[in-house]
């Protein structure tokens, strides 16, 4: 492609609200911001409507309210992807904990040859510091040290002002490969709770092929809600109801009874449960929900009444 003809595709990208924000934020144009000065400025680059903290009514707008005025200390411990796995082994059995293999403070400290040959490894303390690796023989090493030690260094919280990721350790951790356990395409549940109660879960399939990822939405009861998510449409095939759905709605009351809101990942590998991560912002708030009577629906699920300010 000519240079003439890739610098308008890169104006094309970044006249588009979402993208320049993308853009601005990681440069840290919006640094100096407050935390509700900065929602209010890029919500409405994402969603397409103004932000109101004073009186929020979608699911998406209540997110940021919580973001700004509702803060607990053990939601930290809950989103740290290390400090996690002790919590919910405490609460509902270490048999629901991907293995740990390992644990490091540094890439450098990383010890290759202690491991397995199929093993992930990923940071304690924000989203998509992950590498995989299914053979060693062929493992760009220096590559995942790279990808790790620029994660190690990202302060996550201010991307989207997600602030229990603020004072998470910043380690590396390495986890048993999930496929040897018996699948090679793992789906991902993901069950969202309401002040406990757990209200619908999102399938998350084709997580890794070029079609990208699809996110299909049921109700409690198993019905498609015909909901399409941000930049991630539903697959057109339904799923069935997974085998543990009862089990998932067990562990999800408990981890959440006391949370505002609470989102539960979960992988089911023959016919066993394992738990991936806890989460208080899925798609940090910012991702648009299709039709929006959905997130105004959701939004109803959401109490904020009672909740002190932090």
């Amino acid at each position: 492609m000519k240079l003439s003809k890739l610098c308008k595709v890169g104006m094309s990208f970044l006249t588009k609200p979402y993208y320049r924000t993308r853009v601005l934020i990681k440069m840290g144009c919006y640094n100096s911001l407050s935390d509700a000065d900065f929602l209010k400025k890029v919500f409405p680059k994402y969603m397409g409507y103004p932000l109101d903290l004073e009186n929020p009514k979608t699911f998406s707008e209540k997110l940021q309210w919580l973001k700004v005025n509702y803060r607990e200390p053990i939601q930290t411990v809950m989103v740290d992807k290390y400090e996690a796995k002790l919590l919910i082994a405490q609460r509902v059995g270490d048999q629901y904990i991907i293995p740990t293999l390992a644990v490091w403070d540094s890439v450098e400290d990383i010890d290759l040859d202690a491991l397995p040959n199929q093993f992930v490894l990923k940071c304690t303390h924000d989203s998509g510091g992950i590498v995989i690796c299914k053979d060693k023989s062929s493992f760009d090493f220096e590559a995942a040290k790279a990808k790790l030690s620029a994660s190690l260094h990202r302060d996550y919280s201010r991307i989207a002002r997600e602030w229990p990721y603020k004072d998470v350790p910043r380690r590396i951790i390495a986890e048993e490969y999930l496929s040897e356990l018996g699948s090679n395409e793992i789906l991902d549940y993901k069950m969202y709770s309401f002040h406990g109660e757990p209200k619908l879960t999102v399938v998350c399939s084709n997580r890794f092929s070029k079609t990208g990822t699809r996110m299909n939405f049921y109700d409690i009861d198993w019905e498609p809600m015909g909901i399409h998510f941000g930049h991630y449409p539903p697959l057109s095939t339904e799923f069935p109801l997974p085998v543990t759905y009862d089990e998932m709605k067990r562990l999800t009351a408990e981890l959440s009874k006391d949370c505002p809101f609470l989102r539960v990942d979960f992988y089911e590998i023959k016919g066993r449960l394992y738990i991936g991560e806890l989460t208080f912002f899925p798609g940090a708030g910012f991702e648009k929900f299709r039709p929006m009577s959905k997130d105004y629906e959701l939004g109803e699920w959401l109490h904020l009444e009672n909740l002190h300010r932090s």
